[in-house]
């Protein structure tokens, strides 16, 4: 009977084993460094994308709330350049403009990311992905040689997970200011300025690598 019921007892922890395995294990938190482009939009540039491209760096930390949503916290350094005399509009003479410039942003932000599945090893009932697509929104501040301002940054990325723990992803922003003087260009047409009209914006385009941590418990089917 010590024998049977020895083998019983193996039996029923092997199964459990089995279950427990088949399921998909959440994190709570990534964490991770980012390296990439970024580049600059206002009074020296005012349509082309990654026109004067400098590099960015800088690293994040994400809460992930489910497999589709997370918050996505993120400190960022950049380059912003460009010369207003390369464009067909000349400025009129201003004292205390910088038509050619070359400076650096800091950026720490926030944003509400919104997968389009949810996302995981692909292990378990949940059905997840290892690849997905994702948009974000989210809310910054942002200082730039003289200028303290806020921001809202909007992009999208996708996300892939290498293994149960590691991830990898790229990034794309656009910071949107709320100021006209992060290009040292402040007005130069005296044109009345809104909310965002007629305000500095700048973008990072990163590459990023992360690791989770923080395991999400939950018991039976994990509802």
């Amino acid at each position: 009977m010590k024998i049977k019921a020895f083998i019983l007892t193996m039996i029923l922890g092997l199964a459990q084993f089995a279950n427990v395995s088949a399921q998909e294990l959440e994190y709570k938190y990534e964490v991770g460094p980012m390296l990439g482009a970024s580049f600059y939009l206002g009074d020296a540039n005012y349509s082309s994308l990654y026109k004067n491209t400098n590099i960015g760096g800088g690293g994040f930390l994400r809460y992930n709330i489910n497999p589709r949503m997370a918050l996505k916290f993120d400190l960022l350094y950049g380059g912003i350049s460009g010369n207003a005399l390369e464009l067909a509009n000349k400025f009129p003479d201003a004292e205390g403009q910088e038509w050619k410039f070359n400076k650096s942003v800091v950026d720490l932000g926030c944003q509400y990311e919104l997968c389009f599945w949810g996302y995981g090893t692909g292990v378990g009932y949940k059905g997840t992905k290892r690849l997905t697509p994702y948009i974000q929104l989210g809310m910054g501040f942002t200082y730039g040689g003289k200028a303290l301002t806020m921001n809202i940054p909007f992009g999208f990325g996708i996300r892939y997970k290498v293994k149960e723990r590691l991830n990898i992803g790229l990034d794309w922003t656009m910071h949107f200011s709320m100021s006209d003087k992060l290009d040292g260009i402040s007005d130069p047409y005296s044109i009345e300025s809104g909310f965002l009209k007629n305000k500095d914006s700048y973008s990072f385009t990163m590459f990023y690598i992360s690791f989770d941590f923080g395991p999400r418990y939950r018991e039976c089917n994990n509802d």
